[in-house]
């Protein structure tokens, strides 16, 4: 018998390689591929396609058993970005400019090319606005102060906030973005962990904390915050 088909998952990442001096957040979305030695692709298309940021992916990734590449979108070679990007088992996007991400995206036709990988049941990935990307809406610091950013991709409905527990007015700017009805309700998520979406529908929250030290994942809307049970990693 055939083994059932991959659902539609996206990883939400409250950090990751770059940031994490450990491998959990990593070590969880590679896993979730269940290969024993699966591909995965970096876009750092939200930070301009910095060097840097892919050394680190690389670096990252020489740690673990799977096959890493990227996708540069701002010095393009002859890589066509469909046949690449359906071809991996995890896609990976860096954190940066939401709204930059997004805009170029489209004008490459990453965007298309994201749903479809998404419907195939690969694995989508990304801190910050590597996890904003995914949703309805979000809230960024794109523009150089926090606001709310109504132009995801809208593979997840709703809108999210990344770095919920350290960013103070971000986390004020985002329940009053949603009062205003200027984005749909959404979550927040903390540094720190992680959160799965299968088919559309949150199915999981991993954290760092022990469960003495609350929530790290929240449903905001114009009522107030709702916190969401979450597992540690060692679980």
């Amino acid at each position: 018998m055939a083994p059932p088909a991959p659902e539609p998952t996206v990883i939400t990442l409250g950090g990751g390689f770059g940031i994490d001096e450990d491998t959990l957040l990593d070590d969880f979305a590679l896993a979730r591929t269940g290969k024993d030695r699966p591909k995965v692709c970096f876009l750092a298309t939200a930070s301009g396609d910095a060097a840097l940021y892919y050394e680190r992916f690389d670096a990252a990734m020489a740690k673990h058993d799977c096959e890493p590449s990227h996708l540069k979108l701002f010095a393009r070679d002859s890589t066509d970005p469909r046949e690449h990007l359906l071809s991996q088992d995890v896609i990976y996007v860096g954190g940066g400019n939401t709204a930059n991400l997004l805009a170029v995206w489209r004008v490459h036709g990453i965007d298309a090319i994201m749903r479809e990988a998404y419907e195939a049941g690969i694995v989508l990935c990304g801190i910050s606005a590597g996890s904003n990307c995914w949703f309805e809406a979000s809230s960024t610091d794109s523009f150089g102060d926090f606001r709310s950013l109504p132009d995801g991709l809208g593979l997840l409905e709703g809108s999210f906030c990344p770095h919920y527990n350290t960013e103070p007015e971000r986390q004020k700017l985002y329940s009053e973005a949603i009062r205003a009805g200027e984005i749909p309700p959404g979550l927040a998520l903390d540094d720190g962990a992680l959160a799965v979406f299968t088919d559309g529908k949150l199915t999981e929250v991993r954290t760092r904390r022990t469960d003495s030290e609350g929530p790290t994942l929240y449903s905001v809307d114009g009522d107030g915050v709702e916190p969401h049970a979450a597992l540690p990693f060692s679980s």
